[in-house]
């Protein structure tokens, strides 16, 4: 079947915006394509970095012939209506035809339309999408005032193996229009005809273009562990860079050159970070996974040296790289991290909430707070890492690659003969930074972690500067699930609520304003919801143990939660929850028929059948029984004893008449049932599980 061949040709596009335009582009022409009737059978997107390729098989020869029926306005409706009717829809009114309809009789039009064929249709359908593709920055250029990336130099448009016959239509202003394209750059710049997507892939190749971005990716990544295996060497693992890199290139040539022995001695991520930043070089390790010498640079040409002269002018940039990263660190060694903590008062966190050196001012008082509940843990030692946890922002290294921060305050702790627990919690505070990053265990980084992100936390909500739908601009979704995975892969038994008052109080709030500490609480239970929803674990349970209204302790709220999902997956549990929502239904009509609420105590005196005497007898021995059981934290052997309720429940309903005639009755046995939802409510809010 027909193939529609799409390519834009134009100057290097920005490896970062590569793999989005190609989406784009399929899904604005095939969404142009779709709306113009034109089904298909397959579409790929391809882009390197100057030209971004569309290939569409399987079109129709022409368009599908339509037939509209449209409703008119009544026959006896006034003629300025009916003829505006006719005009609307190019017709006579001998064209058209009369219908009686249960609202009486309406002038009807039929209008068939035959289809068009596809390659009169595709010259609109192409101008559309590329007039709809937009990109995070655009530019324009020479005398005219069309919008790219980057110049155009050409829009090739090939349908069943012709030039798609744009007329009077251009799709971007002043470009040419063709069904020619070039090859490399540097090794075959001459232009060349192509008839579909095939013939195009095919003489792209012989031209030294590979134009699927994964198998530049794939050649890339194969090449580059050659290389490094033939040295005793692994590559690094970072594919980010490496997609990033297979968007620089046309023809990828893995090459491999050396990094002066005389930069070794810098801390090896600076090495890696300066080479991954500027230079989109890949790091190779040694046996024992630490920075080897070398680096692979990704060519974009087959040198007729073998890459020698590449190679070389590669390490000589590499070497003016280094050593402003060797002479960044040998300054910033110079002073002291303590001595740098002052500066802190001269960078702003926010204009609302002070100071970095405020933040960490806070940040020491929390940090020795929550080391009690941190086993292991030494508040001197928490609070000296808090003190010290920005200081690096304050240094030449950071500010030139600020994703070292904390790293390089660690390299720098250690430099001074810090002590290493210190040292480490200036690396890890920032951590975890999502929900695959690694969680810090040390007990001193973990207090300092802790100290950072509740702090940020209640600022923000304190200023009302929470996250919303649509955007987060301060990380604070991030930053509460930081928390959340602190407290509960170390297994702390720190009560959340009490550490976000003691927040709140370090910002100076006196009193704690409670309904801040209301939202974040329930901020930090979506947070949570989502969390284990991830692990597999229903957000009803969750909502069912939070409605008891006073659990901030994560690990005994999760060890609740587990307890729950393993009783509700038993016959007995899931049996006794359809009770429990026949009892709290029956409550619940009856109290708001009534008017008057039925949470007491029944009266024993009151009952007169041996099945509500049952049920109330094993309902008070089971409050005196499962209350130390809770105190213990022994929530499955809780759970297990709420069995005990089946048969008393079951019974209960099979025998006894709740709404019987005796008033005094009826309301007693509202009593008891209210006491079945007040006894299970002890141990989770069983009216908040689905099911």
């Amino acid at each position: 079947m027909p193939e529609l061949l799409l390519e834009i040709f134009s100057e290097e596009i920005p490896a970062r915006m590569q793999a989005r335009a190609a989406g784009d582009l399929k899904r604005l022409v095939t969404s142009q394509l779709k709306d113009a009737g034109l089904s298909y059978e397959r579409a790929e997107a391809f882009v390197t970095p100057r030209r971004l390729v569309l290939v569409i098989d399987g079109l129709p020869e022409r368009q599908p012939d339509t037939c509209e029926e449209k409703r008119g306005p009544r026959i006896n409706a006034p003629e300025n209506a009916i003829q505006g009717f006719l005009k609307g829809n190019a017709l006579t009114l001998e064209e058209c035809e009369e219908r009686e309809t249960d609202k009486g009789k309406f002038l009807f039009a039929v209008i068939s339309q035959s289809g068009r064929n596809t390659s009169e249709v595709l010259p609109s359908v192409v101008g559309r999408a590329l007039s709809a593709l937009s990109w995070q920055k655009s530019m324009r250029w020479g005398s005219g005032k069309a919008r790219w990336v980057r110049p155009l130099i050409h829009v090739l448009a090939v349908y069943r193996g012709k030039q798609v016959d744009f007329g009077s239509l251009t799709p971007i202003e002043a470009v040419t229009l063709t069904h020619r394209t070039h090859g490399h750059r540097f090794h075959a710049p001459k232009p060349f005809a192509v008839r579909n997507f095939a013939d195009y892939h095919t003489k792209l190749r012989d031209r030294f273009v590979i134009v699927d971005p994964a198998e530049r990716r794939e050649i890339i990544s194969i090449r580059t562990t050659e290389l490094a295996a033939a040295e005793g060497l692994t590559v690094r693992d970072d594919p980010a860079l490496l997609s990033e890199v297979a968007g620089l290139v046309e023809w990828p040539v893995p090459l491999i050159g050396s990094i002066d022995p005389a930069f070794m001695e810098v801390p090896h991520e600076v090495l890696t970070t300066s080479m991954r930043t500027h230079q989109k070089y890949l790091s190779l390790l040694n046996a024992a996974g630490t920075l080897a010498p070398r680096f692979v640079v990704v060519a974009n040409i087959e040198a007729p040296d073998g890459g020698a002269q590449i190679i070389a002018g590669n390490e000589r940039v590499l070497r003016a790289r280094l050593a402003d990263a060797k002479f960044f660190w040998d300054q910033d060694k110079k002073t002291r991290l303590k001595d740098r903590v002052s500066g802190l008062d001269q960078i702003i966190f926010h204009t609302k909430l002070g100071s970095l050196g405020e933040k960490v001012m806070r940040m020491q008082t929390l940090a020795a707070e929550f080391a009690d509940f941190i086993p292991g843990c030494k508040r001197d030692l928490a609070r000296s890492a808090a003190l010290l946890a920005k200081a690096d922002l304050t240094t030449e290294m950071v500010g030139e690659f600020p994703e070292l921060q904390g790293i390089m305050g660690r390299y720098y702790a250690l430099e001074e003969g810090e002590n290493s627990e210190i040292a480490d919690a200036l690396a890890e505070h920032y951590a975890p930074l999502g929900p695959g990053d690694f969680c810090p265990t040390a007990p001193t980084s973990v207090a300092v972690a802790l100290a950072d992100k509740l702090d940020t936390l209640a600022g923000f909500f304190a200023i009302n500067e929470k996250p919303t739908g649509s955007g987060d601009p301060f990380a604070l979704r991030r930053a509460a699930l930081g928390t959340i995975r602190l407290i509960l892969e170390n297994s702390l038994r720190l009560p959340l609520r009490s550490a976000c008052e003691m927040a709140m109080h370090q910002r100076n709030e006196a009193p704690v304003n409670k309904q801040v500490v209301e939202d974040l609480m329930t901020f930090f239970a979506d947070r949570l919801k989502v969390h284990l929803r991830e692990q597999g674990i229903r957000h009803d349970l969750i909502n069912a143990v939070f409605a008891l209204g006073d659990e901030d302790d994560l690990v005994r709220l999760l060890a609740r939660v587990d307890a729950l999902k393993s009783f509700l997956g038993t016959d007995d549990g899931a049996n006794l929850l359809i009770a429990h929502k026949r009892a709290c239904n029956i409550v619940a009509k009856e109290e708001k028929k009534d008017s008057v609420s039925y949470n007491e105590e029944a009266d024993a005196v009151l009952l007169t059948e041996i099945e509500e005497k049952t049920l109330h007898s094993r309902l008070g021995e089971l409050k005196t029984r499962i209350a130390p059981m809770l105190e213990g934290e022994n929530f499955e052997d809780a759970m297990d004893m709420l069995a005990e309720l089946r048969e008393p429940i079951d019974q209960f309903f099979d025998r006894v008449t709740v709404n019987c005639e005796d008033s005094k009755q009826r309301v007693n046995r509202l009593k008891l049932l209210s006491q079945v939802r007040s006894t299970m409510g002890k141990i989770a809010d069983f009216a908040k599980i689905e099911g």
